[in-house]
This record gives structure tokens, sequence and C-alpha cells, in this order.
């Protein structure tokens, strides 16, 4: 009898495992997976200053060709839970729709692999002529250092030898079928210090306000841009995000701004040359600006920039880039767009070991109150990956 996708989805939703917390997702995953012949193994990975993390690989099957789906069973906190209209871990079904914290980001997708998979096994047996893993963690959402990294690593020296990884992130805009990931900006954070003088709004030939410094600052960051973008990824972008004094007093010039950025960068960048433009940027734009009390900068700042493990790739791999948009195309009659949109994923560590794309459900109601995927999504999303699966395996 076929795996039902729905049933699964359902059981993952009713399991709380809002990151860091597994919640019984993964306890769920391997009783699905363990009777059904994969070796199933439960590492938990720990660092200084981060929460203990529990992840899942299972693997059955050998041969060269070894496929892994990749996701996470973690999932955003759900707000205020009187704004729901259904539980967010009740699973429940109402029309054609499912309500639940992770149903798309990303429960649903595992559930329709897993349902794929399955099938697939019980009809071509344990002995299929290949490999295929899960690769899942339960820290995605969180810092993302006891997770898919360490993961990885773990099954590389276990002697895994991966050859194509799909991630089943929901990247599709509208529709199902809209849209193949098959690479990601980069993200680096980083924060601009300025220190002035403080003193008494009053007499401020006495002080040094840096808050006259700072949008000259802001502009140098967000202007000009830093290029308009190429074939496959759109232009990189900087955005401020805060600007904080750490001073409520109306009649005091602050000490010091804090201007807080984010850059989502494209494969024109590097890290460091992003170090060395940015660098340039504030150095120019604090030098050429005068303080209130006419003493000419530079001001007295400091530039720092958060550690990144998110830089910019893109996969070229025609094995699973087109293996996987033809699967689509048979099962929803649209031919993807292969995009390098949205934010960072899990799939910034796997391209370290195999090419990589994402694929998974509609993502519009991700991490919002009542999350909730269609019915038939999930059992169409199952069918993409089992005639993903039997082509793959076949060749």
């Amino acid at each position: 009898m076929p795996h039902d996708p729905v049933a699964i989805a359902r059981d993952l939703l009713m399991c709380p495992s809002v990151t860091p917390a597994e919640g019984g997702a993964l306890a769920f995953l391997e009783g699905l997976l363990a009777p059904a012949g994969f070796t199933v193994d439960r590492p938990v990975f720990t660092d200084e200053g981060t929460p203990d993390i529990e992840n899942l690989f299972a693997g059955i099957g050998s041969g060269n060709r070894h496929l892994t789906f990749a996701g996470h069973t973690d999932v955003v906190p759900t707000g205020k839970l009187e704004l729901w209209s259904h539980g967010p871990f009740a699973g429940d079904i109402d029309g054609d729709r499912l309500y639940g914290r992770g149903a798309v980001d990303m429960k649903g997708g595992i559930a329709a692999f897993a349902a794929a998979v399955l099938d697939f096994i019980e009809e071509k047996g344990r002995d299929f002529g290949g490999r295929i893993s899960f690769l899942i963690t339960g820290d995605e959402e969180g810092p993302s250092i006891n997770g898919t990294v360490k993961l990885l690593d773990w099954a590389s020296r276990r002697g895994e030898r991966f050859s194509h990884a799909i991630v089943g992130e929901p990247t599709n805009p509208a529709a199902l079928g809209d849209m193949v990931k098959v690479g990601r900006r980069g993200s680096l954070s980083g924060f601009v210090k300025l220190r002035g003088v403080q003193g008494h709004v009053a007499y401020p030939h006495l002080a040094d306000n840096p808050l006259r410094v700072a949008p000259a600052v802001i502009a140098a960051l967000m202007d000009p841009p830093f290029d308009a973008g190429n074939e496959r990824f759109q232009p990189s972008n900087l955005e401020v995000t805060s600007v904080e004094t750490g001073n409520r007093a109306t009649n005091v010039v602050p000490a010091e701004v804090e201007i807080a950025f984010n850059i989502r960068f494209n494969d024109i960048w590097t890290v460091e040359a992003l170090h060395q433009e940015i660098g340039a940027r504030v150095k120019r734009a604090v030098e050429t600006t005068t303080l209130r009390t006419g003493r000419p900068a530079p001001l007295a700042y400091e530039l720092t920039f958060e550690p990144t493990n998110a830089v910019s790739f893109l996969t070229h791999d025609a094995t699973l880039i087109d293996g996987l948009s033809d699967a689509v195309e048979a099962v929803t009659g649209r031919r993807p767009e292969l995009s390098t949109t949205g934010g960072t994923s899990d799939a910034r560590f796997i391209k370290n070991y195999c090419p990589v794309v994402e694929f998974g459900l509609v993502g519009q109601t991700m991490h919002k109150i009542d999350e909730n995927v269609a019915l038939d999504d999930l059992r169409r999303l199952k069918t993409i990956y089992r005639t993903f699966l039997d082509r793959y395996f076949a060749a």
C-alpha cells in the first residue's frame, strides 16, 4: 500500500520541535525508516555557548551513486497561540489544507520524500543499485553550528560519499513546480561603532555627537550599488538593520552610535573582498565628515564583522538539475525556473561535499501564523520525488 505523505506530515507536525528541541520528530522518523531497512544513527553535537543538538542520519543500499535528502525538523517559534485558527502542533486538516508549524518549512517536504523513498524501496527492494540517505538536523532554524555542517563531517569520516543532494526547502513562490534553487547568495553581517564625546545638549561645544557622522556612513554603506548582478544572481544588496545609541535621555549627547548591517552577496564577491570594500566605504565617509563642533574627522570608529559560513555558490551539475527539472515538468506540466534568490540554507554546507539543489513546497506561509500546506501539493511533491528516484537510479 502506498505511503501517504499527508499522514506522515501530520505525525511530524504533532511533534513540538521548536528549535533547539527535538520534540519527538527525529524519533518518529527513526521509527518510520528503521523498519524499512534503513540504518539509523542519532548523533548529538555540542559546542560552547550553543545548545546541544540531536541529528539523524539514515541510509540504505550500496553503490557508487548516492543520493542524500537533506532537511530539518526544527521549526521557528509559534508566536501568539491565540492568533492561530488551528493549534500549531495539532496536525489539523481543514478542507484541503494541513495546518501546523513546519507544514511547509519543512516537515511537509520531509514527509513527501520519506513517502516516495519508502514506496521506492518496497517496489525495488533494498538492493536497487545505489544508496539513499536522509541527512536531517534539528539546528537549521537555530545557530546552524551543531547541525548539518557537523553531521556532514561525521558522515564523511564514517566513509559516506555523496553523489548528489536535494534539500527539501520550500522553494516555490506561488505554485508547485515554479522554482528549483541551484545556488544561494552569501550573507555577511557587521557593525560600525562611531565614538564621540558625551555631553549636555545645551553645551554642544563640549561634546561631539557621533550621530552627525552616522548618516554619511549609512549612505556610504548602501550606495553606490555593490554590483549589477549577473546571469544567475541578483545584484548584491546591503541593508542597514539598526542604529543604536543606548541613550534614552533627550538632553544627553550620546557617546557612541552603533550601526548594524547585513549584505546578501553574489558570486562576484568573496568575504575578504567585501571586508575591504566596506572598510574603504566607511573610512571615506568618516574622514570626509565634519562634526558639529567644527573638529574635522576622522572620528574614532570601529568596524567589525561577524564570522560567516554563508558564502555564495552555484550548482552546475546537469544530472541533478535536468533530472529534477524533468521530474517536476512531468508531474506539474511546468518547467521550473532555476533560481538563486532568497536567504541562506543548509545547502551552503552540502555544496562542499557534492552538487546540491533545493526543491520543496510552496513557501507563502512559512514562519507565519497558520502555516499550512495544500494536501494535493504534498501528494504531488511525493510523486515528483518518486519520479526523480526512478530515473536517477535507472541511469
